[in-house]
């Protein structure tokens, strides 16, 4: 009994590499949002699995006849939903040699290539973003992960015995505040839910007619939080919002945290790689007084789900929090190495550093920000025709690649309003052209198009602008 014979693997990963090849050439001729019902595709699926082995062809064709009616091409240049995952061929390339290593870096000793090249990479990524050395970089799988991980580190600097005695029961722990502005990512929330700090020991801080925090009101809550019996430990200030892209006030809010001795944590998962653009440099005031950060390239630098980048000041109080060492996982080169599975929830870790190596060394830093800058450009175009397109309006700025609309015709009440611009959502990703999201602003039914696929052209847009403005046209 073996595996598959090296021979056959080769036919079929050059047969793999050419339909991810051609499937890449041809994405346009699919429908970016899949058009299928729930439950279509399971019903393809047998209910029982094979007894006996099949032809590794069979299953690549199936790839085809049950699952392609079924898949929502984020790689699609008409999807421009949510913040864009798209994978690039050095990527992708990257993807197939972590899978055909099949490392697991818990450890130096597991493979000594895999933690010192994830350090290179981490020193890498923050000259390319502008932080100074004193930030300590390591890779999660998504910003969820990051962002839950400096929560904790912010609970751990309390030092009131929570990894040895918990919460749970203690009569001796104050109750755990934390901040975040009204448009923070859920993610955040999920993350206070998963250390025990719980929802109602989140504090929503008021935002401006920008939709960014608003300083005062930060200070405001802690003081009377303090006041009443809680104990503030952290805030959360978000460098281009999920909904929005906005962006809060990092250095009056750093200002406030040293001030209380807060963890400041910033959440730059979508917007952070614009730092690398030279005019885009001023997005990182006062980041260099932030405790945490998290930037995310699978969310606009090209990079195969899932990367996410975490930087703290502190590495320290990270491993204090999460470092369990059983006897079996002891080396002798403990004194002397940084064993990455101290630094987190996870034992086991892909090699995920790889796929930076790959994308910066064929890009190249100037490549990668001369293409995000260009999404920057269209985008900003892309709001212009909003606004001088009488029935439509802008709802929020347009600082990164996301645009936020509505349409507006006129002698409407809000929730009519609302019901049109639902209407126009549903018509426009039913056309299968192009897929758009939405969110929800002070009862406003928001449309959003966020442009950072790297098969992004020009050409889409105006496409997609065409598409919005003919379904608006036959529904007068």
């Amino acid at each position: 009994m073996s595996d598959m014979p090296i021979e056959e693997f080769r036919k079929s990963g050059h047969q793999l590499v050419d339909w991810i090849a051609d499937y890449l050439k041809d994405i346009e001729k699919y429908p970016p949002l899949a058009q299928v019902n729930p439950g279509d595709i399971l019903k393809r699926i047998p209910q029982t699995p094979p007894q006996k082995g099949e032809d590794i062809e069979n299953v690549l064709n199936d790839v085809d006849k049950i699952l392609m009616e079924g898949i929502t091409h984020w790689n699609h240049p008409g999807f421009m939903a949510y913040f864009n995952s798209t994978s690039s061929g050095p990527g992708i390339l990257a993807e197939l040699l972590i899978a055909g290593l099949g490392i697991n870096g818990m450890l130096w000793k597991t493979s000594p290539a895999f933690t010192e090249h994830e350090k290179a990479m981490m020193n890498w990524f923050r000259q390319m973003v502008g932080l100074p050395k004193n930030y300590w970089g390591i890779i999660y799988d998504t910003a969820s992960t990051s962002s839950m991980h400096a929560i904790a580190s912010a609970r751990e600097q309390l030092n009131l015995g929570f990894r040895e005695k918990g919460m749970a029961g203690r009569n001796d722990v104050p109750k755990l505040r934390m901040y975040c502005s009204e448009h923070a990512h859920s993610s955040i929330e999920k993350g206070a839910v998963t250390i025990g700090v719980g929802l109602e020991g989140i504090r929503k801080v008021a935002v401006n007619e920008k939709f960014e925090m608003i300083p005062e009101k930060l200070e405001e809550a802690i003081k009377t939080d303090i006041k009443n019996g809680w104990k503030p430990f952290c805030v959360v200030a978000t460098v281009g919002t999920t909904s929005l892209t906005s962006i809060d006030p990092v250095e009056e809010i750093a200002a406030i945290c040293e001030k209380h001795n807060l963890w400041l944590h910033i959440d730059a998962a979508y917007a952070g790689v614009t730092a690398m653009i030279p005019e885009m440099k001023w997005i990182t005031k006062g980041w260099e007084r932030a405790d945490s950060i998290v930037i995310n390239p699978h969310k606009w630098m090209f990079t195969p789900m899932d990367l996410s980048v975490y930087f703290t000041r502190k590495p320290e109080i990270l491993k204090r929090a999460f470092s369990l060492v059983p006897e079996y996982l002891k080396t002798k080169q403990d004194a002397e190495v940084e064993n990455l599975m101290d630094y987190g929830i996870q034992l086991g870790r892909r090699f995920r550093s790889l796929k930076l190596w790959f994308i910066i060394r064929y890009f190249g830093v100037e490549g990668l920000a001369d293409r995000i800058k260009q999404h920057i450009v269209l985008a900003q175009e892309f709001a212009k025709w909003i606004d001088d397109e009488k029935d439509f309006e802008l709802i929020a700025p347009v600082p990164f690649s996301t645009v936020c609309f509505r349409y507006n015709p006129g002698n409407k009440a809000e929730e009519e309003l609302n019901k049109l611009n639902e209407k126009l959502l549903e018509e426009i990703n039913a056309s299968g052209k192009i897929f758009l999201s939405h969110t929800k602003l002070n009862g406003k039914f928001v449309i959003r198009l966020t442009i950072g696929s790297i098969r992004h052209e020009r050409k889409h847009i105006e496409e997609a602008w065409e598409l919005i403005k003919s379904i608006t046209h036959k529904s007068n």
